[in-house]
């Protein structure tokens, strides 16, 4: 997750094997390993690759939880770990749920060490809206391309299964960032390319968000206080 704006991990199987079979055991072994909105739902890259012996795995997140070894956010790590600070950066379907976008790709190829490797799965239009309580943006395999233009694009492909796209790039020895302060990408919240969340449509969806939550929760109440009234007037009537 990232900042206040995030996501717990919903790591497909798709994602498990997208990692299995983009790196090797040899570029994990003995190399430090961060993964940013590391909070394991349903699985994570940490099943495999810690039988790969890295020196460190790192699961990051800002609410602890399975898979999440430090509280710290998407747009902290830079000033939290330093430049150059790890091997390999892993982000499985967070990038579609930050507000700052910029601010999180900037932080994850900062943070990687030159020849390093970036390895990302995230969600393209066509995704329905699932926030959790936010989702801002859709990436497509274009964007991708020209995001990081300044990595070496090791292996682009579309997740088989839901609109997505599936990532790895290696950073250059001698990395220069591109400008994407102009770049403009697909949100969700608007339904067309923008460069920033709009924020009235940001503050109708969490408004939106927030309803859906308090009539769940008025629901499970009824629900769940309704059933223990009817078993107590059964046994006050005898029937139980």
């Amino acid at each position: 997750m990232s900042g206040y704006f995030g996501d717990k991990t919903m790591c497909t199987p798709a994602c498990v094997q997208f990692g299995r079979s983009s790196v090797t055991p040899d570029e994990v072994k003995n190399k430090k390993v961060i993964e940013i909105g590391s909070y394991d739902v349903n699985g994570s890259f940490k099943s495999f690759m810690k039988n790969w012996e890295p020196e460190q795995y790192l699961g990051v997140d800002i609410e602890n939880g399975p898979g999440v070894d430090l509280v710290c956010s998407a747009d902290d790590v830079l000033s939290r770990f330093g430049k150059e600070a790890f091997d390999i950066v892993i982000s499985t379907e967070l990038l579609e749920h930050v507000k700052d976008w910029r601010l999180v790709i900037s932080n994850m190829k900062n943070i990687c060490k030159p020849n390093g490797i970036i390895l990302i799965t995230t969600r393209s239009f066509g995704f329905p809206f699932h926030g959790y309580p936010y989702d801002f943006w859709r990436y497509e395999m274009e964007d991708m391309k020209t995001i990081f233009s300044d990595c070496i694009i090791e292996k682009l492909e579309k997740d088989s299964g839901d609109p997505g796209v599936f990532l790895k790039v290696r950073k250059p020895a001698n990395f220069t960032e591109k400008d994407l302060s102009k770049y403009d990408l697909f949100s969700i919240l608007s339904g067309q390319k923008t460069s920033k969340v709009d924020e009235d449509a940001f503050n109708r969806f969490r408004n939106q968000f927030r309803l859906k939550i308090f009539i769940h929760r008025i629901h499970r109440f009824v629900h769940k206080y309704g059933k223990l009234f009817k078993i107590k007037l059964r046994k006050m009537s005898g029937q139980v």
